[in-house]
């Protein structure tokens, strides 16, 4: 896989001062006499990652606003959307193994800031809330560019982690989108993750099996349930993240330089034209006679239907 175009908003571990190849990796220099073996050398100064999340309906029946064709979230209970509990989970397990921080972002309304407050419980180091009225009625492509700019303000980050999909969406377009914003490699599907010498190795699920692909940090990955099983939050954690003030920031478009043509409704490109609940009707059919007689009265039904 390549790194795509160069981006100031996220790195792969660097010091300011030290030159920076143009794929990405730092190698710092090795102590007298240490021998270089195939391959870079990589020693993490501390690992940077951002973790994307959003905040769910917690229901199974959405409701759709008939004028702008978007969901309605006013008034409905929000969680954290299950794989982007996963991608936390995630960062938390890489930052424990190699040091760093876990900055977890999410775009929203006001109560969004509840989906951030469970991840700083969960462990996470600091989140950062998005919120304007710019933001809202925004697409994929939109949030996309607006998650983007985030990264690249809050950065520079060695990883991005995301959930695959979002229950209420299920588009499974935001990660690839953000990673294409900031012209890096992306893994998409990913059921297993490993880094080592600077590279990601990832494992990723297809249809027929499972796919095994390495690419050099910076990067970005969307994470499966199948990942991990994340873990839940302390009371302690609870108590810290909700008296802490200086753990959760809030920003909006002007703070992340988002331009207004490129957010909410007025950035969004696919447009809802109508939405509908299908109806559901059911017929039931009493047969009667023997058994034999029922079933040669039920293979004629299904003959006539074409569904023998």
């Amino acid at each position: 896989m390549t790194s795509g175009r160069e981006k100031g908003g996220i790195h792969s571990g660097g010091q300011p001062g030290l030159s920076q190849p143009a794929h990405g990796v730092y190698n710092p220099p090795l102590p007298a006499g240490k021998p270089i073996g195939p391959g870079r050398v990589w020693r993490f100064l501390s690992m940077e990652i951002a973790v994307l999340v959003k905040q769910v309906p917690d229901t199974a029946e959405v409701k759709i606003d008939p004028k702008t064709g978007t969901l309605i979230r006013e008034g409905v209970e929000g969680v954290v959307n299950p794989e982007d509990l996963n991608a936390v989970e995630a960062a938390l397990v890489l930052k424990a193994r190699h040091g760093g921080c876990v900055t977890v972002l999410t775009m929203g309304p006001p109560q969004a800031r509840e989906a951030l407050l469970e991840t700083l419980a969960m462990g996470a180091d600091r989140a950062v809330h998005l919120t304007d009225k710019a933001f809202a009625g925004a697409d994929t492509l939109a949030t996309s560019y607006t998650l983007g700019k985030a990264v690249e303000k809050l950065g520079p980050f060695d990883l991005v982690i995301c959930g695959r999909q979002a229950i209420d969406g299920d588009t499974a377009q935001i990660g690839p989108q953000v990673a294409e914003y900031l012209g890096i490699p992306q893994a998409t599907y990913v059921q297993e993750i490993e880094i080592r010498d600077g590279v990601l190795r990832a494992v990723r699920r297809l249809d027929a099996g499972t796919e095994t692909i390495e690419t050099p940090l910076p990067a970005l990955v969307t994470v499966l349930g199948s990942l991990n099983s994340p873990r839940l939050p302390t009371v302690p954690g609870i108590i810290d993240a909700c008296s802490s003030k200086d753990r959760l920031s809030v920003m909006n478009a002007a703070d992340i330089g988002a331009r207004a043509e490129k957010t909410g409704l007025r950035g969004s490109p696919t447009v809802v034209w109508k939405t509908e609940t299908p109806k559901s009707e059911r017929r039931c059919e009493m047969l009667k006679g023997s058994p034999a007689v029922q079933a040669q009265a039920l293979a004629a039904i299904l003959k006539k239907r074409n569904l023998s």
